[in-house]
């Protein structure tokens, strides 16, 4: 029964964060923003790779479990907010923990992971893009236990921490993560080998 209820404090702890971080500031790159749609975005179609676009302008868009592009020429998005859930979960950030995100984007899944730490903790967000990393500079701000690093998170060095985030496309772990983790330490990574659907896969440092 403890354990149980272990589970149901952390699921609400992640509804909390997800709730808490409004998606509408991490909007991104979209080309089609130029049109005066400050709003507006290109939802990802994920298993069929086809870009759409909403209809209107209405930010309420965002506020669906659909994948959000933030740069429709790179193809980079946001993720599926049920997906981080289940990748959130299984990493078990605690209060106090220091994370590691590798691929940030614009940052919003760094400020859940920022709540999900709080107070106590901090997380080091990394973002190859830099005009995503800018954003998730502006967008971090606010969050003094959280610094963004413009430029990969897939070279060293990278500093020690209890765990790993990787929104980053990876065929296999890097020793550099294996690496950076403290004894105990989990880390979580989407691979997406030759073309497939991708997986997830966690791995425990000992």
């Amino acid at each position: 029964m403890e354990r149980l209820e272990a589970h149901r404090a952390f699921f609400a702890s992640l509804i909390t964060a997800q709730a808490a971080c409004p998606r509408t500031p991490f909007r991104g790159l979209c080309s089609h923003a130029a049109r005066a749609l400050s709003w507006s975005r290109a939802v990802e179609d994920f298993y069929q790779r086809r870009i759409h676009h909403t209809p209107t302008d209405d930010p309420a868009f965002l506020y669906q479990d659909v994948t959000v592009a933030l740069s429709e020429a790179s193809k980079i998005n946001n993720g599926q907010p049920v997906l981080h859930a289940v990748g959130l979960s299984t990493l078990n950030p605690q209060d106090g923990e220091t994370a590691l995100h590798i691929g940030a984007g614009t940052g919003y899944y760094t400020a859940v992971l920022a709540r999900l730490t709080a107070p106590g903790g901090k997380v080091l967000a990394y973002e190859i893009e830099p005009a995503l990393a800018d954003l998730a500079t502006a967008n971090l701000s606010d969050l003094e236990h959280v610094t963004v690093y413009s430029r990969s998170g897939a070279e060293g060095p990278l500093p020690a921490c209890n765990l790993i985030y990787v929104n980053a496309g990876a065929t296999s772990p890097l020793d550099i993560w294996l690496d950076a983790l403290l004894p105990g330490g989990v880390f979580c990574f989407r691979s997406r080998p030759m073309g497939q659907v991708e997986r997830r896969a966690q791995a425990e440092c000992c």
